[in-house]
């Protein structure tokens, strides 16, 4: 990413927060044929230290496109992003910009015997399933999910290095501040109301 210091996010409970609200990510490697992109599910797992450790699993063939254990991946999480309109700025002000709360995660995955792989799998389900009414599980027909699971990969990987951005307009003054934040949370082309939220949460607007 751009190398902007004053949007830096360097705090581990934050990407914590960051991935655990926006799950669907991006897995990029540099292979022996090329780059290999591909877009999955993560999951935070519990960890002894304070590190970021992520579970997933891929669709065969994709372990091997990807050549998952034989070097270091990057995962790109992606939160609320939008664009910002100068309409919100003061007339001087007229280069618009994007907002976005961003963190590109490294490390070396590690390949899920069978048995942890359908764990994280019914884990992944149960995590998504939970806000359901009649939240439904893996254990429904276990035999016939650990049939299914057979056609995927587990990993893990323990980020080794991360680099996150939360570009939320700290270059701003404060009445702009809130003329953006009420922007995204009109009713206009580029409302957001969850970039929004974290702008107000930033500027520590929340509770106003």
């Amino acid at each position: 990413m751009r190398h902007t210091p004053h949007f830096l996010m360097t705090d581990v409970d934050e990407v914590k927060r960051l991935v655990d609200g926006n799950p669907w990510a991006t897995i990029v490697s540099h292979t022996s044929t090329g780059l290999v992109a591909s877009h999955y599910p993560f999951l935070l797992e519990d960890s002894t230290d304070d590190g970021l450790v992520l579970v997933s699993h891929v669709g065969r063939p994709d372990e091997q496109a990807h050549e998952l254990g034989q070097h270091e991946v990057l995962v790109v999480v992606q939160g609320p992003h939008g664009y910002v309109s100068p309409a919100w700025y003061p007339p001087e002000q007229f280069v618009p910009t994007w907002n976005h709360v961003t963190a590109h995660l490294w490390g070396t995955p590690e390949i899920l015997s069978d048995d942890e792989n359908f764990r994280v799998l019914g884990e992944l389900v149960d995590h998504f399933e939970r806000v359901m009414p009649s939240p439904v599980s893996l254990r429904v027909d276990e035999e016939t999910a650990r049939r299914m699971a057979k056609g995927t990969v587990g990993i893990r990987i323990r980020v080794t290095r991360f680099d996150a951005r939360a570009k939320l307009s700290q270059n701003k003054a404060p009445e702009v501040v809130d003329r953006i934040i009420a922007g995204l949370r009109g009713d206009g082309p580029y409302a957001s109301p969850a970039l929004a939220d974290e702008m107000a949460r930033a500027h520590g607007l929340e509770e106003r």
